[in-house]
């Protein structure tokens, strides 16, 4: 979720223009229907929003992104803070065949591998530690 992106579309973006806006995969269909002045189809939800504004205009959008394994609700971002309900890496199977989605990141309760549900929410602060490394208590 913290990948970087570059946009470049001459004389619509300013050139050297840096955002912190969060998105996601899901913001890319309708900012592109956005972009062209599609309204998005209304028989079915769409998860995603428009990031036009920020794009043209480098306004923020302050909206939770919602992240999931599978199914399931793993961790909610607001601004500067992501709660995890539940932590896991990848199976002890994985693990000793040479898989490790973490490497040289062992926190206590968080690099498991077994699913960890947490009451309460482990709660960070993004913009202060972007390892995730440090709850707040």
């Amino acid at each position: 979720m913290r990948e970087p992106a570059i946009a470049w579309w001459p004389g619509k973006i300013s050139p050297g223009q840096v955002s912190h806006q969060v998105g996601s995969l899901m913001d890319l269909f309708p900012t592109v229907l956005d972009l062209v002045g599609i309204q998005p189809p209304s028989d079915r939800p769409i998860d995603g929003i428009s990031l036009k504004d920020t794009l043209l205009q480098n306004t923020q959008v302050h909206r939770p992104v919602f992240y999931y394994r599978g199914n399931t609700l793993m961790a909610v971002r607001l601004g500067d803070y992501k709660a995890h309900l539940w932590t896991w890496t990848n199976s002890i199977q994985e693990f000793n065949r040479g898989v490790n989605f973490c490497p040289g990141e062992e926190i206590q309760n968080v690099t498991t591998h077994d699913q960890v549900e947490h009451d309460p929410w482990l709660l960070f602060h993004i913009n202060r530690d972007p390892g995730e490394k440090y709850f707040i208590k």
